[in-house]
């Protein structure tokens, strides 16, 4: 029996395969969102590109994450996911030595970076979709609220020190040794996840063709009523709160009269309060239970957006009141993401893990570039002020989701999987 079986809950630190999968996951995120500045950077004061090609270069490596989840999530479920990390490791850590050669060597280095950027983006939703399905497969049901807190608290970290991390390599060294530098994260993480010892059984459901394959996903998570309420508050979630970003930048540099500097203060905030919120996501749901914990933190987490267009005066007042809104915003907002996260994976079955951690993530960042225009749109219709409360009333129908379905009747214990055919 692996020792993963063995251990208590409070007691995963002990185990050598977390500790390596807890060291691999935050040296990838760590290389993954630092790659998200670096990349744009080497671009910008290397190639001298104009805003038009740096929006290109983003969009090419974001697009992977609408274009290939579900069927992403399709070939994780038929592969080892340990096998599908540590080759995505080795995958990204070598798109970024390429990068590093390309700019050494001159040429038409812009192409080579659109090619770098989509391998990163496409290899990043493979180790991502991935490693949930593995914690699932290696720790115990109770064990799972436990094992997300840590790993997504790590991810916060990341999500705020990685743009830091990939900033200061290009600022410091030169472009090339930039990216090197950034391709060892991903070997740091190869090497860890590669350390693991647990051994994934393969899996017993027939191939199938791909299309198959998602649409089984697709009608697992449209038929569970859970994760269906999961599905659409998700989506009303991401894209409510992308209309609310897009008129919040308007509104705090327009009518706050805040720097650029000062507004990503404020939005830094959050980062802080997503580690608060991990913490607090370890304890609470079994003092309190799922379902009260879920639609509270959602609650309390969307509607302090709410109070962003009450604020009047001067930056010396507005700012530190920006700060306090989005670190609650920031800890209530990952309450919620690990909550949910312990209980999609309780409910799905492990050979299903991929498709519906895929489909639901397809679902939510989907309908993001949509929110985006409905934000500008509103801001350009309404003003800034107003768009923020129709946006962050939109937001407010998530917890009304969860409100209305079964996770809000969630008690203390994780709910048990839906046996398939």
């Amino acid at each position: 029996m692996p020792e993963i079986e063995r251990a208590d809950a409070p007691d995963l630190l002990r185990d050598k395969d977390f500790r390596s999968l807890w060291a691999g996951q935050t040296a990838s995120q760590l290389g993954e969102h630092a790659s998200l500045v670096v990349l744009p950077l080497i671009a910008v004061l290397t190639l001298h590109v104009d805003a038009g090609q740096l929006g290109v270069l983003r969009a090419v490596g974001q697009a992977p994450l609408l274009l290939l989840s579900l069927f992403i999530g399709a070939w994780v479920d038929r592969w080892r996911a340990r096998t599908v990390m540590v080759l995505a490791d080795l995958g990204r850590a070598l798109a970024l030595a390429g990068a590093a050669v390309a700019t050494l060597a001159g040429g038409p280095v812009l192409p080579a970076l659109l090619v770098v950027a989509f391998l990163v983006g496409t290899l990043s939703v493979f180790f991502d979709v991935a490693y949930q399905a593995l914690l699932v497969r290696m720790l115990r049901r109770d064990q799972l609220l436990r094992g997300n807190s840590a790993i997504e608290g790590t991810r916060s970290a990341a999500q705020i020190g990685g743009p830091a991390l990939g900033g200061a390599l290009v600022s410091l060294l030169s472009a090339p040794v930039a990216a090197v530098s950034n391709a060892l994260l991903f070997a740091v993480s190869f090497v860890a996840i590669a350390r693991i010892g647990h051994r994934e059984p393969p899996h017993a459901d027939p191939p199938g063709r791909v299309w198959r394959r998602i649409h089984e996903g697709v009608r697992f998570v449209a038929g569970h009523r859970t994760l269906r309420a999961v599905c659409l508050a998700s989506a009303a979630f991401q894209c409510s709160f992308a209309a609310v970003m897009t008129a919040y930048l308007l509104f705090v540099t327009r009518d706050l009269h805040l720097s650029g500097g000062a507004a990503g203060v404020a939005l830094a905030a959050a980062g802080p309060g997503a580690l608060a919120g991990s913490l607090l996501a370890a304890r609470l749901p079994g003092r309190f239970g799922y379902g009260v914990v879920l639609v509270c933190a959602a609650a309390i987490g969307d509607g302090v957006l709410l109070l962003v267009p009450a604020l009047h005066g001067p930056p010396t007042v507005t700012l530190p009141l920006l700060v306090a809104v989005n670190v609650v915003s920031g800890a209530f907002g990952q309450l919620v993401n690990v909550t949910v996260m312990a209980v999609r994976q309780a409910v799905t079955p492990d050979r299903m893990q991929g498709r519906v951690s895929a489909t639901i993530t397809f679902a939510g960042m989907g309908l993001t570039p949509a929110g985006s225009l409905l934000g500008g749109l509103l801001a350009g219709e309404l003003g800034p002020r107003t768009a923020i409360l129709v946006a962050g009333a939109g937001m407010l129908l998530s917890p009304v989701v969860m409100l209305l379905s079964p996770l809000a009747r969630l008690g203390r214990q994780l709910p048990a999987p839906v046996p398939t055919d």
